[in-house]
C-alpha cells in the first residue's frame, strides 16, 4: 500500500502560516507524506486568507488552480468562514472548514484520503520534536493567542477567529524551548493582539520548568529572553504596560523592536476606526521609550483614504509621522472588507485621492527611513544571516523582521552559514537596506 500524499498551499499572514504548520505536523504524525507538486498529491489542502478583497481573490484563484491541476481539494482558513462563497465559485471542492479549525480539516483529509495503518512511531519516524515548520530552520513564528477583543470598524478578524483566547504560558514556553533546541535562533512572537496576552485568563499563573509563571506579556518576554535567542514582538498595541517591556529591550533580553499597528493619527479617524489609542499619548510614549532604549526600532502600518478622512486628517497623519520618525512603515489604501462596519460610513474617499495620499505618505516615510539608516553607517551591529552565496550574504539586524522590513547586505561572508549571528560594521545605506562587512578582530 503506497503512502497517501498531501499537497499544501498556504496563503495569508504569519498567523495563518502557523496554522498551516500545525495542520501539516498533525498530518505528518498521522502518516501522510507531504509533496511539493499538484501531480504527486492525492489531495491538496488550501489554507486561505479572507481579510480583504484582493486576498479573497487570491484565495479563490489558488483554489481554482489546485482544482485544475489536481481536482481533489480541501479548503480551510479565514475564507473558509464563507463556505457558500467558495462553493459558488468552485462547487467541486471536497470540503470547506473555517479558520484555526485544525481538527475539522484533518478530519476532512481522513475522510477523503484515509491515513495509513499505524505501523510506525510518528514521533520517531516522521516528525521532528518542534513539528513541521514552513520557515527557514533558524527562525520561527511563535503564536501565543487566537482571536481579538477589539471591534475595529474596518476589520472582521473577530468574526472570523473569535474573541481573544490565550494559550497557556507553559505550553507556549515548551514550544519555544523545543524550537530553540532544534536550532532556531529567532522567535517571532505573533497574535492578533500581543499586548493583551493573558487578559482572558485574568493573568493566572501557569507552570514552566516546575515554577509558576503568570500568563502576562512581561513575564512571557522575561521567560523567552532567558532562552538565549532573538525574541521579536509583533502586533503590539501601545497599552501602558508595554512600558514594562522597554527595560527588557534595553538589557538585551528581547530585541529592541516593536511592531505596532497605529493605523492613523487623527483622533476623529481613530474614533471612526474604533481604535484604542490617542496620537498625543502615543508620541509621548514613543519619546519615553527611545530615551530608555535608544536602539529601539518601531514599525507600523497605516490606512489612508478611510471613509470620512479629510485633507486635515491626512495632514495630521503626516505630522505624526514627521515627529514619530518610525523606522519602518507600511501603508494601505482603504479597501472595503465584506462584513466590516466601516463599509456603512459616509464620506467615501475617491480612489485617485487615496492613491495621491498613499504616494505622499510613502514619499515622506522614505525620506525618514533613509535618514535614519544613514545614521547607522560606521556603527557595529549584529546580523542574523538568512542567505549566503559565496562571498555575499543577506541578513537582518534587530530592526528587520523577515519579509516585511529591510535587509543587511554583507560582503566578505565566505565561510559563514545561514543562521549565524555575525558582528558587522555598516558601510552604506539606501532607503530600505544597509550594507556591511564583518567586523575584524
Amino acid at each position: 500500500m503506497s503512502t497517501p500524499k498531501i499537497g499544501f498551499v498556504s496563503l495569508g499572514c504569519p498567523k495563518a502560516l502557523v496554522d498551516s504548520e500545525r495542520i501539516l505536523t498533525q498530518l505528518r504524525q498521522d502518516g501522510y507524506e507531504l509533496v511539493p507538486t499538484y501531480a504527486d498529491a492525492d489531495v491538496v489542502v488550501v489554507n486561505t486568507c479572507g481579510f480583504i478583497d484582493s486576498a479573497k481573490q487570491e484565495s479563490l484563484d489558488a483554489i481554482g488552480e489546485a482544482l485544475k491541476e489536481n481536482g481533489r481539494v480541501i479548503v480551510t482558513g479565514c475564507m473558509g468562514a464563507r463556505a457558500e462563497e467558495i462553493r459558488a465559485a468552485h462547487p467541486r471542492v471536497l470540503e470547506v472548514t473555517g479558520p484555526h479549525a485544525y481538527e475539522a480539516v484533518v478530519g476532512a483529509v481522513h475522510q477523503h484520503l484515509p491515513p495509513p495503518p499505524r505501523s510506525h512511531d510518528p514521533f520517531l519516524d516522521l516528525v521532528p520534536p518542534q513539528g513541521i515548520k514552513l520557515t527557514p530552520r533558524h527562525y520561527a513564528y511563535l503564536k501565543i493567542s487566537e482571536g481579538c477583543n477589539h471591534r475595529c470598524s474596518f476589520c472582521i478578524i473577530p468574526h472570523l477567529r473569535g474573541d481573544l483566547v490565550s494559550r497557556p504560558i507553559g505550553e507556549v514556553m515548551d514550544e519555544a524551548e523545543r524550537l530553540v533546541k532544534s536550532g532556531v535562533r529567532e522567535l517571532l512572537v505573533i497574535s492578533q493582539d500581543t499586548s493583551a496576552y493573558g487578559v482572558d485568563l485574568k493573568y493566572r499563573s501557569g507552570f514552566w520548568q516546575g515554577r509558576p509563571l503568570r500568563t502576562r506579556m512581561k513575564e512571557l518576554c522575561e521567560a523567552l529572553g532567558s532562552l538565549g535567542v532573538w525574541v521579536r514582538l509583533h502586533y503590539v498595541y501601545p497599552y501602558p504596560h508595554v512600558d514594562e517591556i522597554i527595560p527588557l529591550m534595553a538589557e538585551g533580553k528581547v530585541l529592541p523592536y516593536l511592531d505596532i499597528p497605529f493605523q492613523h493619527a487623527s483622533h476623529r479617524i481613530l474614533k471612526l476606526m474604533k481604535r484604542p489609542a490617542h496620537a498625543e499619548a502615543v508620541l509621548e510614549r514613543i519619546h519615553a521609550w527611545r530615551e530608555a532604549c535608544p536602539d529601539l526600532a518601531i514599525r507600523s502600518t497605516f490606512i489612508v483614504g478611510f471613509p470620512g478622512e479629510t485633507e486635515e486628517d491626512f495632514e495630521e497623519l503626516l505630522d505624526f509621522l514627521d515627529e514619530a520618525e518610525l523606522d519602518r512603515v507600511g501603508c494601505f489604501k482603504y479597501s472595503p472588507v465584506d462584513g466590516a462596519p466601516a463599509n456603512a460610513l459616509p464620506g467615501a474617499v475617491p480612489e485617485e485621492v487615496k492613491e495621491e495620499r498613499w504616494q505622499q505618505l510613502m514619499a515622506l516615510q522614505s525620506e525618514i527611513s533613509a535618514e535614519k539608516l544613514q545614521k547607522r553607517i560606521g556603527k557595529r551591529i549584529d546580523v542574523l544571516l538568512d542567505h549566503v552565496d559565496g562571498d555575499a550574504a543577506t541578513g537582518r539586524s534587530h530592526a528587520d523582521a523577515p519579509e516585511i522590513d529591510g535587509v543587511v547586505h554583507v560582503e566578505g561572508a565566505a565561510g559563514l552559514t545561514p543562521g549565524t549571528i555575525v558582528r558587522v560594521t555598516v558601510t552604506g545605506a539606501d532607503e530600505y537596506d544597509l550594507y556591511a562587512r564583518p567586523t575584524g578582530g
